[in-house]
């Protein structure tokens, strides 16, 4: 059945959610990780809770080796995200080609990478969502590794807003940003943002009436947040 918030949250659009948070004086936000590719039908909408997945330089955690992203991979499903940081500052790959490949092989709706997307016409061509920070050909051997999965995250640039995801945290993301909810706000949240899209349809059924706009943003869409 999955879960009812991520099924509420696939028919919101971000913006509406933004707006949401704006009313409940709750952060989350992240812009500036651009669309790479699309879900089949070139539907740039996603959402789900978040696997996540921290890279860089250093030494990956003890035991047998692994791939990077293999792990999240291995423990995400339809109603996933998966939710990488890659903030070293290296031009290398924290996501690519066979790790998509193997995402959607498992269902995952989609991938957020705070970081450098390599393969983005493998992403394409799979019709697999992926929005990320920057593009490479760069590959992640001998320059960064996995440091930890389903750990705590940091998403976004430090002028337009950073936002820590944890493991579980709600995702939704399309062409005008990212946005991470936590599990404890998520009802709110999202109750907020379907009244404002009912309140926004309303605005846009008078103006196509032919009511003037003047007065339909001037009376109600400047005070929709207010109550």
């Amino acid at each position: 059945m999955g879960d009812p918030f991520v099924q509420r949250l696939r028919r919101l659009d971000v913006c509406a959610v933004s707006d949401a948070l704006d009313k409940l004086q709750l952060t989350g936000v992240v812009t500036g990780l651009s669309h790479r590719s699309s879900a089949p039908g070139g539907q740039s909408r996603i959402a789900g809770r978040a696997v996540t997945m921290r890279v860089g330089p250093g030494s990956p955690p003890p035991g047998p080796p692994k791939h990077l992203g293999c792990t999240a991979i291995e423990q995400a499903g339809p109603d996933s995200i998966i939710v990488v940081e890659q903030r070293s500052g290296l031009e290398a790959g924290c996501w690519g080609g066979l790790l998509t490949l193997g995402a959607k092989m498992r269902g995952v709706a989609g991938v957020i990478a705070e970081g450098p997307l390599r393969d983005v016409d493998e992403a394409i061509a799979y019709e697999f969502p992926i929005y990320s920070r920057s593009l490479t050909a760069r590959t992640a051997r001998a320059r960064v590794v996995e440091l930890g999965t389903q750990v705590p995250v940091t998403i976004g640039a430090a002028v337009g807003g950073e936002v820590v995801v944890n493991p579980g945290d709600y995702v939704l993301a399309d062409r005008s940003a990212v946005i991470f909810i936590a599990p404890t706000h998520i009802d709110r949240v999202v109750a907020a943002a379907e009244a404002i899209v009912a309140k926004e349809a309303a605005m846009a059924k008078a103006i196509l009436s032919g009511a003037p706009i003047g007065q339909i943003m001037s009376g109600n869409y400047e005070h929709m947040l207010e109550n």
